[in-house]
């Protein structure tokens, strides 16, 4: 009886010293202990440094069981993630990523959950080694925004691109065809069978993170936007509130100027009722026009009909 194949897929961008020893604690944490048969897909990012030849190396190496993508520049990790999910063949795909993070010993438990029904195992960071305050409150209010704005669809707080798929979820998610795109987002969307699996993140083996303060912000708008139309709803729930603020405070302040012959001795001019009033709404214009900027981007993008990434070369 054939063993079950299992896909693993490695996102990396500059990662030359992780590499090597990633797969080498794959081989001794994973494939020798596993009644899986196993492939591994590295996904190299455009990577300036010379991950891709130590990919080779293996792929030379471990002919059969390494595999590789390889883009023609730096397309991000959303758009290297999916390259490996359209490259697998395994009956489950397991997403970790090559620093060292994401345990590996954790996936024997990802595999149990799967077998036991599961389609898709989410890898629930609890902490992580090293995470400065700024970085735990930004990941905090991400998530927090996220829930907000996609209601029950959101992202659950914590979770990960280290999770499990099964070959239905797989199937459904390279019909997907948007170009910013949130892979949580778009594979808790698909629904299935969820289980969630706890994990304490550890520090980085070598190097340092890929992702920019900017480069989180954009991920961030682009889980927001991308992905919801929500903001838009909010917005107009927020103009009409101000607005019916503002004219119910003018309406207040005119009656007890001109009518009532300011009783409270305010002492409030017209000028400043007419200021208060188109200061209102100069800042619901302002905030409707900032945020029909990022949903008009967003669309000039998907409109353009570019392809997700560009391979290489592949084997």
């Amino acid at each position: 009886m054939s063993k079950k194949l299992i896909s693993v897929i490695i996102p990396a961008y500059n990662e030359e010293p992780n590499i090597a020893w990633f797969y080498g604690e794959l081989q001794k944490g994973l494939f020798k202990s596993s009644d899986y048969a196993f492939e591994t897909i590295f996904v190299d990012d455009g990577s300036s440094d010379a991950s891709l030849d130590v990919i080779k190396s293996l792929k030379g190496e471990h002919p059969h069981s390494v595999r590789y993508v390889s883009f023609s520049r730096n397309f991000g990790k959303e758009a290297a993630v999916s390259a490996g999910i359209h490259a697998s063949k395994g009956e489950a795909v397991v997403i970790i990523d090559a620093d060292g993070q994401h345990p590996i010993e954790l996936i024997h438990e990802f595999l149990k959950r799967w077998e036991a029904g599961s389609e898709i195992v989410i890898g629930l960071r609890e902490s992580n080694q090293k995470e400065g305050a700024v970085k735990k409150f930004g990941s905090k209010l991400f998530y927090a925004a996220l829930s907000v704005v996609n209601g029950r669809n959101g992202v659950m707080p914590g979770s990960t691109d280290f999770r499990l798929l099964d070959r239905k979820v797989v199937e459904e998610y390279n019909k997907l065809t948007e170009r910013n795109r949130l892979t949580r987002n778009l594979i808790d969307w698909l629904g299935f069978k969820r289980t969630v699996v706890p994990f304490a993140a550890s520090a980085r083996h070598a190097g340092t993170a890929a992702y920019s303060f900017r480069k989180l912000v954009k991920l961030a708008l682009n889980g927001i936007v991308a992905h919801s139309t929500r903001p838009l709803k909010l917005v107009g729930l927020l103009g009409f509130i101000i607005s019916s603020i503002s004219v119910v405070g003018t309406l207040f302040l005119i009656v007890e100027k001109y009518f009532l012959n300011d009783p409270l001795g305010l002492a409030v001019t017209g000028g400043a009722i007419l200021a208060l009033f188109l200061s209102f709404l100069v800042g619901v214009v302002l905030v409707c026009q900032g945020l029909l900027a990022l949903y008009l981007e967003s669309v000039y993008f998907e409109t353009q009909n570019r392809p997700l990434y560009v391979v290489r070369e592949q084997n």
